[in-house]
Parts: structure tokens; sequence; C-alpha cells
């Protein structure tokens, strides 16, 4: 059975912050809408469900995201994830120029964790806390042609 990666989701305090950040990063908003209904509470496994969605795809069309800002239920705000710990803790990107990617994160008041290292002589990558705390990785491929 063949089978391909359809996006990653992300439960987001401001929708509009968020779409902002990515976007300037250089993903395209590929729809929004606000859902609801029956159809949305059996789905997602929540009584009541009403939210703000919006898909973005990275510039490729390999790769997206879905944003939610949940209406309601209320969402549930919980501590950032560490790097370290178990289960689904980032989302990564390549760009083409890392130091151009940290100037538009920075706008948006997101900065490395750390700092920038650079892996042998292949990659130069980061991560920082992007909106409602998601951590990013950016990675600067330093083999590219």
């Amino acid at each position: 059975m063949p089978i391909r990666l359809e996006n990653v989701g992300i439960a987001v305090r401001d929708i509009d912050a968020t779409i902002a950040f990515f976007t300037d990063l250089g993903l395209e908003v590929v729809g929004r809408d606000t859902i609801s209904g029956d159809w949305a509470d059996t789905a997602v496994g929540l009584d009541g469900n009403h939210a703000k969605i919006a898909v973005l795809k990275t510039p490729d069309g390999q790769g997206q995201l879905e944003l939610f800002e949940y209406l309601h239920p209320e969402a549930i705000e919980t501590q950032p994830t560490l790097p370290n710990e178990i289960g689904m803790h980032r989302v990564a990107f390549s760009v083409d120029d890392i130091d151009a990617a940290l100037e538009t994160a920075a706008r948006h008041g997101c900065y490395p964790l750390r700092g920038v290292a650079t892996y042998g002589d292949v990659y130069k990558l980061t991560y920082l806390r992007g909106p409602s705390g998601i951590l990013v990785m950016l990675a600067e491929d330093l083999k590219k042609d």
C-alpha cells in the first residue's frame, strides 16, 4: 500500500501570527477555513470541536503544515516541548540562507535556543522557538551547488 505524508498538524494560540511567521519564512497559504460540526467532532475526537484552520505548503510543494486555533473546546496551554522529550516536538526546514531566515524569524521575536551550529562541512543548523512555542529547526546545506 503506498503511503505519503499529508501534513504536520500544529495547534497554535494565534493563527494569524503563526501564518505570518511561516509565510515570511517562505511557506504559502493553500487554504483557510473554520471547521465545526458532527464530522469534525468524529474525525478529531472532541465534542463541540470548532477551530480556525490554515494549510501552508513549502515552495517545492513537498511539505505542508496544518495549523489549528481552537475556538471550542478551549485550547489547553502546555509547557513548550524540549528537544529531548519523547513525542512530536519540531518541524524542520531547509533554507538557502540561514542568516536571512534568522533575520526573518527575529522580526517575529523568534531566536535560536542557543546559537547556530555547523555539522561537519555539511549543514549549518539551529533550533528556535516559533509562535506558540513551536520548535522549528532551520538548516542550510553547505554542499549545495
